[in-house]
C-alpha cells in the first residue's frame, strides 16, 4: 500500500499535516504539496487499488477530476479543507470532513478529530489563516505564548506565496519536515530559531515594500491595491491583505499583484461580514477559495475594470 499526504503550502495545510502526523506517524507518505497559489495538487498522485491518500486543505471543486480519478483507481481518499468544494461526490472510499464555514479553518478540524491532542499547531494554523479570534477562543484555559505563535503562524503562511517555488524561502515541504518532529510549535522555536528568523527578517523587508503599493480604487467599504512585479509583492501579497483586513475589519480588500500579462488577485472579505470572497473570485474564470478569502491566478489586463465593478458590487453596503 502507498501513502500520499497532500496538502497546502500554507500555515493551515502544513500545520493540519504537523498534527496528524504526530498522532499517527506516515514516514513513507509521498509529500505532495507546493506554493500556496498551486491548487491542482491531486494531478500529482499516482494511487490505485489499496493505497491510501490523505488531502488537507486543498479545493475539492478546483480537484474535483482528479479526486474522481484517484477514486476510480480504488484508493482510499480522506479529504479535510475549509475551501469551497462544490458538489461533493458520494463514493464509498471518500472520507471527508468539510467546513465552509468562514469562521472555521482546516487545522481547527483536525485539532477536533485528534480531541486537541496538538492543539498549540491549530492555534498557530488559526493565527496564520487570518482566524485569530478563533485561535484565542481555543487557546482558552491552555498556558500558550499566543503572541509568538501568532508571529510564527503569519510566517508560515507567508511562505507559502510566490509565483514560483523559486520566490518561497522554504519550499513548503522542506518548512513540513523542519516542524514534523515536534509536539509543539514551542519546541520547534527553541530548537530551530535560524529558521524563524530568516521568515522573519524576509517578511520585515516585504511588508515594507509592499507600503508603497498603488491605490486602484478606494471606497468607504474596500480597497484594490496594486503592487508591483516583483517577488518581494508575490510573497507578500496574501499577508498583507490579511494584515488590511484586521487594520479595517468594516473594509473588504484586493490586493492585485503585477505580472507580465495581467496580475494575481488576493481577495478579503471584511471581518466584520466574512462572505463573498469565493463567490466574488469565481466570477473570473482562475477564481476561487472560501467566503473569507479568495484569490484569482490570473486577472487579465482588460479585465481590470470588470474586478474594480464587481468588487464595488459585492461589498457595497
Amino acid at each position: 500500500m502507498a501513502r500520499f499526504d497532500v496538502f497546502n503550502g500554507d500555515a493551515d495545510g502544513i500545520c493540519s499535516l504537523v498534527q496528524l502526523r504526530r498522532a499517527d506517524p506516515a514516514p513513507e507518505a509521498v509529500l505532495v504539496t507546493g506554493r500556496k497559489r498551486r491548487i491542482d495538487l491531486l494531478g500529482d498522485v499516482k494511487a490505485g487499488a489499496g493505497d491510501f491518500v490523505t488531502v488537507l486543505d486543498v479545493s475539492m471543486r478546483s480537484n474535483m477530476a482528479d479526486l474522481k480519478r484517484v477514486l476510480e483507481a480504488g484508493a482510499i481518499v480522506f479529504y479535510a479543507d475549509h475551501h469551497n468544494a462544490g458538489d461533493r461526490p458520494v463514493h464509498d472510499n471518500l472520507f471527508s470532513v468539510i467546513d465552509t464555514s468562514p469562521k472555521m479553518c482546516t487545522a481547527m478540524l483536525i485539532d477536533d478529530c485528534l480531541g486537541g491532542a496538538y492543539r498549540a499547531w491549530a492555534v498557530t494554523a488559526a493565527f496564520g489563516d487570518n482566524f485569530p479570534a478563533l485561535a484565542r477562543a481555543k487557546a482558552k484555559e491552555i498556558d500558550l505564548p499566543l503572541e509568538r505563535l501568532e508571529r510564527l503562524g503569519i510566517l508560515i503562511n507567508y511562505n507559502g506565496y510566490g509565483a514560483s517555488e523559486a520566490d518561497l524561502h522554504f519550499h513548503p515541504k522542506d518548512l513540513y519536515n523542519h516542524l514534523k518532529d515536534f509536539d509543539t510549535p514551542m519546541a520547534f522555536l527553541h530548537a530551530r530559531p535560524d529558521i524563524y528568523e530568516k521568515l522573519s527578517e524576509g517578511y520585515a523587508h516585504d511588508m515594507a515594500s509592499a507600503q508603497a503599493g498603488e491605490v486602484i480604487d478606494e471606497t468607504d467599504f474596500g480597497l484594490v491595491l496594486k503592487l508591483p512585479n516583483a517577488a518581494s509583492s508575490r510573497r507578500v501579497s496574501g499577508v498583507y491583505g490579511n494584515k488590511l483586513a484586521q487594520d479595517y475589519p468594516r473594509r473588504a480588500h484586493a490586493i492585485l499583484t503585477d505580472k507580465d500579462d495581467g496580475y494575481v488577485v488576493s481577495i478579503r472579505a471584511p471581518l466584520s461580514n466574512r462572505l463573498g470572497a469565493d463567490i466574488l473570485a469565481m466570477k473570473f474564470e482562475t477564481g476561487g477559495g472560501r467566503a473569507a478569502a479568495a484569490g484569482i491566478n490570473h486577472l487579465g489586463r482588460s479585465d481590470l475594470e470588470r474586478f474594480v465593478r464587481e468588487f464595488r458590487l459585492a461589498y457595497k453596503r
